[in-house]
């Protein structure tokens, strides 16, 4: 069994390079890999006939090699390779771009499934780019992974075989007996083949259903346990610092909702028990600011605060922010720091030595907050922002570092307040239920992609009256599995589209700390006024003078992202606009993204969601948008997320500290996905 605890690299076929990029990924064992499950699969099972498939829609057939036409060498590192292929009533052609291996493995009189989109008119038909299998080796339901550069499905599916093999030397289980019994939940190793290497959908439905109760029962297992830590400390009671000159100072009056939460938060500052809040607003609704207020009267107790931001886009931002409220209110002795990961070893070092000697007062940061040369004399208030980021692991440290510390975490994913009771069973919960009275409502459209000249023409409109744009691409470079608009090439060609004086500057998280902070700086100050970006921007970036968000693909995001990227816009007093380009034409993707154009209430959009997709929904897109989870989905899964919060109550209340010995090796399991849930510094791409 230690084999699947060593070290990544001693799997057969994975070299030093290969384990680099796994590292990347947070994947350093064979027993992370297999705790990596795929974001999708391909379905062969009921291949269609070429005469019955629409063009433009991806379609799986199952054909008979031909004939292999002779390479084109087109330019220059581009090569073209043709076969043409029969269904047994028709023929057409598979055409491969720089994949000679492929074309070469294929052979005359061969069986092969191929799936893809189809092109071409009546003389003869076309897939191109199409991913094959030879029929007598085919997986039915071929998975793919969530990746990064250099490492493809196919290289992971290859290494996850291996780390399969490591499971059948032994019992390897993790749940009760009578859990699984209970629950009806197949047995782990099991679950784990047949999500890797699905015989069947209702195989793959089992797998996924055993594997998602097991990752939400050990969220709220490791969440209760911290409630029950929290529920046996005590506080230093805090003394209710009068606020009104800093609302006074304000440029804009409080909400109802803002009002009712800050009353609250001062009021758990003031007991004796150490304070865990959550507050949940939707995108806008106002929650940063009463951070900072939460910060102000822990300063003037004379305690240290620090709030912790899953970028460095939207540490800067919060500093910057932080910084202007402390100078208009006269507050001159807070001493802000910005702590990253991307500062130079000697500013980190200054910045360790002011928090440490208790000069600095506030402290703003991204998961550098949490390192151990960190040190906190008096850290009294920890606030985490955009805390869907951030596993157990993270909120458990941070906390560590006070005596302990008042804790506020702040959401804008729109979780049903049903759900977040019981995914966050330790914090009390306030909820940001009203919106900045001078925000127009977004207007909002979906459209397919013969309406992207239009958009372009009304992007420069928008231009010409001195806003500015944002354009979101699923991908930051060019994939062959994932048929999708990309970054890099989105960019290129917005140039060549939009008048030179029109700058254009792309935006990933592949780039370098200080390139992605250079650009968004230019951005804020409208030096850019088209940003083509990944979903970096996502979280916290304020633009107000942003009016435009189109979103590329939008099929291939989750409504609550989708809603959280359309809050990059509407920020200011300017009518803004969001269009959802959706790039599958299919009328059930039309029908989920229309729930976008109804309303632009977050917490309305996830209750609809939660109607309208079910647990059957095997391939469907990740609604959550947290990113702690691998496979649970708290909108598809709600039933699973409940059934999962009655077995954690059942354990507890008989079991409390998981000793019991049939209660061991989840226990052990626990540890390892405490472990395991390290922070995301930036979502894919």
């Amino acid at each position: 069994m230690n084999e699947l605890y060593q070290p990544i690299e001693t799997l057969p076929g994975v070299g030093e390079k290969r384990a680099q990029k796994y590292r990347k990924m947070g994947i350093a064992t064979p027993y992370d890999l297999l705790m990596h499950f795929p974001r999708t699969y391909i379905d062969f099972t009921a291949p269609v006939m070429i005469a019955d498939a629409e063009n433009g829609e991806p379609v799986a057939v199952r054909v008979t090699v031909k004939q292999k036409l002779s390479p084109s060498f087109v330019k220059r590192g581009f090569s073209l390779y043709r076969v043409v292929v029969t269904d047994g009533v028709t023929e057409f052609l598979l055409v491969f771009y720089n994949t000679p291996y492929t074309y070469q493995a294929m052979k005359n009189g061969e069986e092969y499934y191929a799936y893809g989109k189809l092109s071409g008119g009546f003389l003869r038909r076309e897939m191109q780019a199409p991913q094959v299998q030879r029929v007598d080796q085919a997986l039915l339901l071929l998975p793919f992974y969530p990746q990064t550069t250099g490492l493809t499905s196919a290289m992971m599916r290859t290494n996850v075989l291996k780390a399969l093999s490591y499971l059948d030397s032994q019992p390897f289980e993790t749940l009760p007996a009578e859990m699984r019994e209970g629950y009806q939940l197949v047995a782990l190793v099991q679950a784990l083949h047949d999500v890797h290497r699905p015989e069947s959908k209702e195989a793959l439905a089992e797998a996924r259903h055993r594997l998602a109760f097991e990752e939400l029962l050990q969220f709220q297992l490791g969440t209760l346990m911290m409630k029950h830590r929290a529920n046996v400390q005590t506080a230093s009671a805090m003394r209710r610092a009068d606020l009104s000159d800093f609302y006074a100072g304000l440029p804009f009056s409080l909400t109802n909702a803002q009002q009712h939460a800050i009353d609250i938060i001062c009021r758990d500052l003031c007991a004796d028990k150490p304070m865990n809040r959550l507050l949940q607003g939707d995108v806008g609704s106002g929650k940063t600011i009463l951070a900072f207020l939460a910060m102000i009267m822990a300063f003037e107790n004379g305690w240290q605060s620090a709030i912790m931001v899953p970028t460095e886009v939207l540490a800067e931002q919060h500093f910057a922010s932080l910084t202007a409220l402390l100078e208009s209110s006269g507050i001159e002795d807070a001493c802000p720091v910005l702590l990253r990961g991307s500062c130079t070893a000697r500013e980190k070092r200054e910045i360790y030595e002011k928090i440490a000697s208790g000069e600095a007062k506030m402290i703003v940061g991204t998961h550098a907050l949490i390192q151990e040369a960190v040190t906190y004399p008096n850290l009294g208030l920890v606030i985490t922002d955009e805390q869907h980021r951030f596993g157990v692991r993270q909120r458990m440290t941070l906390a560590g570092k006070g005596y302990p510390p008042n804790v506020l975490v702040m959401s804008a994913t729109p979780i049903p307040r049903t759900l977040a009771m019981i995914l966050y069973g330790d914090l009390d919960i306030s909820v940001l239920d009203d919106m900045p009275r001078n925000r127009l409502p977004i207007r909002n459209c979906v459209v397919g992609t013969s309406y992207r000249e239009t958009a372009y023409r009304f992007m420069e409109k928008q231009i010409e009256d001195g806003h500015q744009v944002y354009i979101i691409c699923p991908m930051v470079e060019p994939n062959e599995e994932i048929p999708c608009e990309n970054v890099t090439e989105y960019c290129q060609k917005i140039r060549k589209r939009f008048d030179a004086a029109i700058r254009v500057e792309a935006l990933h998280g592949q780039m370098k700390p200080q390139q992605k902070q250079e650009i968004m700086n230019a951005f804020a100050a409208g030096e850019i006024q088209i940003l083509v970006s990944t979903t970096v921007v996502e979280v916290g970036v304020n633009v107000p003078n942003a009016t435009v968000m189109m979103i590329e693909n939008a099929e291939r995001f989750g409504l609550a992202q989708l809603h959280q990227l359309r809050g990059r816009v509407g920020r200011g007093s300017a009518q803004s606009y969001c269009i959802f380009m959706q790039g599958d034409g299919k009328k059930e993707t039309s029908k989920r993204l229309e729930i976008l154009n109804e309303s632009n209430d977050g917490f309305y959009i996830a209750e609809q969601d939660l109607k309208l997709r079910g647990p059957g929904d095997l391939f469907g897109v990740r609604q959550s948008g947290i990113a702690v989870f691998q496979i649970a989905d708290i909108y598809r899964d709600s039933a699973i997320l409940k059934a999962a919060s009655r077995a954690v109550n059942d354990l507890l209340s008989m079991d409390p500290e998981l000793a019991l010995p049939q209660n061991r090796e989840l226990k052990k399991a626990l540890d390892q996905y405490i472990s395991r849930s390290e922070i995301a510094s930036e979502f894919p791409g």
